[in-house]
């Protein structure tokens, strides 16, 4: 196995542990490693995605268990944003401006990772009207870019106070799960490539999936280790948006 594959597979491992600890998939930070390869856009999306539905499926089930999920949160968010992130997946952005727009992603993605939302009080229903136009703009980038939108949904529960701050993380969860397999079947419908080591790759993200989200369930404060990887997130949208 050569020094690439090895790189590759345990950055993968890494990523996971860190954004399934927060509910998320890790699709930017997947995509943050395949920029630092120079990996076409035509395998860094829908690879991002299918790494997503594993890690995000078990981010799901273990944030569920644990009593961190709300239907009638998820459901409006979720209804706009499926169709949406379809859509996404089936555009195919010239090269330039899909590097531009995934730079500015993983930098906003990395802001996310740095800092440490809370929303423990004062929570109250999100109007109807606001999460679906809420969901259905996060669709969208997220078909466009690949990832599964939990990087944006979270900050705005929180922020928004619609949220305690589990309950986030597991509506996150679903929410990227769902919408990896709506994008994914848009790029389907695109031309699309998947590595060949994409296997080894799903092992990794299985790996960490289930340590990160049994370890974030569980109050595990990852914020020291989450700041590191953003500034990884950061180089990363450097280098496509300037490189």
């Amino acid at each position: 196995m050569d020094p690439t594959t090895i790189f590759i597979i345990v950055a993968i491992f890494i990523v996971a542990v860190l954004y399934s600890s927060v509910g998320h998939g890790g699709a930017s930070g997947y995509l943050a490693v395949m920029a630092f390869l120079s990996v076409a856009p035509e395998v860094t999306r829908p690879t991002a995605l299918v790494l997503n539905l594993f890690v995000a499926s078990i981010a799901t089930i273990q944030f569920y268990r644990s009593g961190y999920f709300s239907w009638r949160i998820f459901l409006p968010f979720a209804v706009a944003s499926i169709p949406m992130a379809f859509f996404g997946g089936m555009v195919h952005l010239p090269t330039n401006v899909y590097k531009i727009v995934l730079g500015a992603v993983l930098i906003f993605a990395a802001f996310r990772l740095a800092i440490n939302l809370k929303g423990d009080d004062e929570v109250r229903q999100p109007p109807i009207v606001w999460a679906l136009l809420i969901g259905a703009v996060i669709g969208l980038l997220s078909g466009l870019v690949g990832v599964g939108g939990g990087i944006f949904l979270t900050p705005v529960l929180l922020l928004a106070r619609w949220s305690e701050t589990k309950t986030a993380a597991g509506v996150s969860a679903m929410f990227i799960l769902v919408n990896s397999i709506s994008g994914l079947a848009g790029n389907f419908r695109q031309a699309m490539e998947l590595s060949s080591d994409v296997w080894l790759w799903i092992v990794a993200a299985v790996a960490g999936g289930i340590i990160g989200s049994t370890l974030g369930s569980r109050r595990f404060n990852s914020l020291t280790l989450r700041r590191v990887l953003a500034l990884v997130l950061v180089f990363a949208g450097i280098k496509l948006i300037f490189v």
